[in-house]
């Protein structure tokens, strides 16, 4: 029988991470290279497209500085900062963004489904600290897929899962939208109007067909 699916990137889109993952960016690469970039450069970076592992982009950013340094060593130190040990991992910093109700709302007329960067170990504490109470299914991370977003790995294993049903993918980078046409699926993407180059990143969405462009999730029965 077929469904309707919404089917989420979790960060920027669920969850804000700005005081979490790039501030995790930012902390990564200073440690490393003595620098400390701005939170402009890390969204031009993922403007430009191929860079939604934030661990790759960490990585890059590092060289990109003149450091060189082996990719395990910067995941190791990332993780390290990001995951803490227990109450002191900036994941704590992350800030849940649906409005009460709406998910709930939504899964009245929508099976909700989560495509993400975050690996499983990353997923789970933050969906049970926010949303113990919400269904997700499938979630697919990224161990779960050869090639990482903009490829549409993600979407095609949820689509082979449910022939026949309608999708919807909801995310906030242009890889995102990349994977969702690539993978057939109508996208909406989110960008926040404190968004920093956010004007460049409606443009791209636009460019790429998206469906419709909202500044939250919050509006997302506007256009569903």
């Amino acid at each position: 029988m077929s469904e309707r699916f919404i089917v989420f990137d979790m960060d920027g889109v669920l969850v804000d991470v700005s005081d979490s993952y790039r501030t995790t960016i930012i902390r990564t690469v200073e440690d490393f290279t003595g620098k400390r970039i701005s939170r402009e450069l890390i969204q031009e970076y993922k403007n430009r497209g191929g860079w939604n592992d934030d661990w790759k982009l960490s990585h890059r950013i590092v060289n990109d500085l003149g450091v060189q340094v082996e990719y395990e060593e910067v995941v190791r130190h990332f993780n390290k900062l990001f995951l803490g040990n227990g109450a002191d991992g900036l994941i704590r910093r992350e800030r849940w963004i649906a409005s009460p109700g709406l998910l709930e709302r939504l899964s009245e007329r929508y099976r909700l489904a989560i495509y993400t960067g975050r690996r499983q170990f990353e997923v789970k504490p933050t969906l049970e600290r926010f949303a113990g109470t919400l269904r997700f299914d499938p979630i697919v991370t990224a161990e779960m897929v050869e090639h990482l977003k903009p490829a549409p790995d993600g979407l095609l294993k949820i689509r082979e899962m449910y022939p026949g049903s309608d999708f919807h993918y909801v995310g906030d980078t242009i890889d995102d939208c990349r994977c969702a046409k690539a993978a057939g699926v109508p996208f909406i993407g989110i960008a926040a109007p404190d968004s920093l180059r956010r004007e460049e990143l409606v443009c791209l969405f636009q460019a790429e067909g998206a469906a419709a462009v909202l500044e939250s999730i919050n509006q997302l029965e506007t256009v569903l």
